[in-house]
């Protein structure tokens, strides 16, 4: 099973799909536009039903193949929104909305999926259903969790889930997946340090925050030097550090302390929510200031079924040829929700040579939708073969 000759015909069109979507792009759940272009196609397609508004604006359609004779249903997940990011890639597509940017992807996600959606309602050349899943809000708004919670699994009776992300680095179109923890979990603290503020020529008559909170943002750092398993990942970042003075002359009553927390499994994850609290509680009690501290879980650890896992490694390695044992990542995808309902797996799509994600000059690399599309289209066309 190589590319698709199909999505070789289907390149410019889905292209000129991604690229409208680039320069359309939306944040979180305001994915008004991206939906609804989404649902128009779905429908132009021939797609047996279309849904609009699962998880406020994800959109849900359904393919049946010719025959039904194995009941099965797979879902395919595909994430819809942008980032906050200004574009700086200078590109005739380039964004027309101002401070936000496709600086992820997503662009190219949609419309692959959009293109594998297209291709299986003209061939239907399969034994079961397919569900299309287009998500909204992955970039820090749990829109995988919304999705869930409005029933996505059990109202469409869905066995198993796949999902994908191209990855810049990689070679274009190539494939790279790992069995078991593959993404962190991502949960975020903020920590308020009360002190006694006053003039910086008479430190001693104070409780100075921003020395009690320095030392707190070196003392977590022993979380995972000191605390944790070294053969577990863990990461803990401070990641603002901001008081209510800006004089030059005075020792600020309060500094707030924000950061973001990564783990690969449950225990390492609860070690560091216990230390990091510890350490800032006596922290600023050794210093005769008080901490409160607001430990905010995030995205559960991503975890791949192992049986899920050989399968899509298998399809991947007959479109591409080029399928690699993929890296731990310790960023968070929130299509861990979709795998604690369901079995399933996540697979990286190489970007090529480009700028990183998260980064103003990204752009999704187009010559990996043929690829990206056949994965799809062969995930259901080998897991529910036609007779």
């Amino acid at each position: 099973m190589p590319i698709k000759n199909r999505f070789a015909e289907l390149h410019d069109e889905i292209t000129a799909w991604r690229r409208d979507l680039h320069e359309h792009p939306e944040l979180m759940f305001d994915t008004h536009r991206t939906a609804a272009t989404v649902a128009e196609k779905l429908r132009a397609f021939g797609c047996d039903d279309v849904t609009e508004g699962i998880g406020r604006t994800g959109v849900v359609g359904v393919i049946k193949g010719k025959q039904s004779v194995s009941g099965k249903t797979i879902g395919l997940r595909a994430d819809m929104d942008a980032l906050p990011i200004f574009e700086d890639t200078g590109l005739p597509y380039a964004s027309k909305t101002e401070g936000v940017m496709h600086a992820c992807g997503h662009d190219g996600h949609t419309a692959m999926l959009l293109g594998a959606a297209k291709y299986l309602c003209e061939t239907r050349h399969f034994d079961g259903t397919c569900v299309v899943i287009f998500q909204p809000a992955e970039e820090g708004g749990g829109g995988g969790r919304e999705m869930c919670d409005d029933g996505l699994m059990t109202r469409w009776n869905i066995d198993e889930v796949y999902g994908m992300h191209n990855w810049p680095g990689m070679p274009t179109g190539s494939f790279h997946i790992r069995p078991g923890p593959f993404f962190a979990a991502t949960d975020t603290f903020e920590i308020d340090v009360r002190g006694l503020g006053g003039h910086a020529a008479k430190p001693n008559e104070t409780v100075d925050t921003t020395v009690l909170a320095s030392n707190m943002v070196l003392a977590f750092q022993s979380i995972a030097s000191r605390n944790a398993d070294p053969v577990k990942q863990l990461v803990v970042s401070v990641t603002s550090f901001e008081t209510e003075s800006k004089a030059f002359n005075v020792i600020p009553e309060q500094v707030t302390l924000r950061g973001t927390v990564r783990t690969l499994d449950p225990d390492t994850r609860d070690l560091a929510r216990r230390r990091l609290t510890e350490i800032a509680t006596h922290t600023a009690s050794a210093y005769g200031g008080s901490a409160t501290v607001n430990y905010m879980d995030g995205y559960p650890v991503m975890v791949n079924h192992e049986e899920p896992t050989e399968f899509v490694s298998d399809v991947a390695r007959s479109v591409s040829g080029d399928l690699q044992k993929a890296p731990l990542v310790m960023g968070g995808e929130d299509f861990a929700f979709m795998l604690e309902e369901r079995p399933g797996a996540y697979i990286l799509v190489g970007n090529g040579d480009t700028a990183m994600v998260h980064h103003p000059k990204y752009n999704f690399n187009d010559d990996a939708i043929p690829a990206g599309c056949s994965w799809w289209a062969d995930i259901i066309e080998t897991r529910m073969p036609a007779a």
